[in-house]
């Protein structure tokens, strides 16, 4: 029997060009035009406002896919924050890496107090399960009031300098941010950043800790993982 693409329902286009357009979007600094016309080149005529209608639609729902297969992250949090001009408003971005940079969770908030800093360290303990052996932040004192409240028993170092794994992590916000000449509103801001941290993170392993062949293998198991959470396999 000859195989049949996989299909989404309601979409006229397969699954592998859907996937394909969102995992454009999310890995590179593509805009949605951009977008349309590389599939345009491969004889894909569709919009860029239905490539960002999959994008809205498929992209949390493929990030937490992956989140759900990411080994255990590391025993050492980084947290930082950056600040985000919002429609005029500043906000900010809080987020936190392992130590091995790979991304745990982002939020996106109008304040950085300690009730701020509580809430998100509330929502990583929420989705990670687990609590940490340590946490490096830089010298904001919410940090401190909220470690003391809720985590006491984790050691705390505050030093900046030991942080800088965490102000690295928002170098492809920043990116994105300029590409999209800024974010129209805090909850399109979040819905798109807890995305893209987990699909570029996905494909983006340490290359200058990897040998050629590692980065190989692991570059083809991101693939394939992206293949079997995206249902691009041929069916049937």
């Amino acid at each position: 029997m000859t195989p049949t693409p996989v299909t989404c329902p309601g979409y006229r286009f397969p699954a592998e060009v859907i996937s394909h357009a969102v995992w454009l979007y999310h890995v590179f600094s593509l805009s949605l035009r951009e977008v349309e016309l590389i599939l345009s080149e491969r004889g894909i005529a569709v919009t860029h406002e239905s490539i960002r209608q999959w994008c809205l639609k498929f992209g949390t729902d493929f990030a937490c896919k992956l989140r759900r297969r990411r080994p255990k992250p590391g025993d050492t949090w980084h947290l930082g924050e950056v600040f985000l001009k919002i429609s005029g408003e500043l906000h900010y971005l809080w987020r936190a890496v392992d130590q091995h940079g790979v991304a745990l969770d982002i939020l996106v908030q109008r304040r950085r107090h300690a009730t701020a800093a509580k809430r998100f360290f509330r929502r990583l303990l929420a989705g990670l399960k687990y609590k940490p052996r340590r946490l490096v932040t830089d010298g904001l004192l919410s940090y401190g009031v909220a470690h003391r409240e809720v985590m006491p028993e984790v050691k705390h170092r505050i030093c900046r300098y030991l942080n800088n794994r965490a102000e690295n992590s928002h170098r492809p916000t920043r990116r994105r941010e300029r590409q999209m000449q800024r974010f129209k509103s805090p909850k399109q801001a979040q819905r798109f950043l807890s995305s893209h941290a987990m699909i570029y993170g996905h494909f983006r392993p340490r290359r200058h800790l990897m040998t050629a062949g590692q980065y190989r293998r692991g570059r083809a198991e991101a693939f394939q993982a992206w293949r079997e959470e995206t249902s691009v396999q041929m069916a049937a």
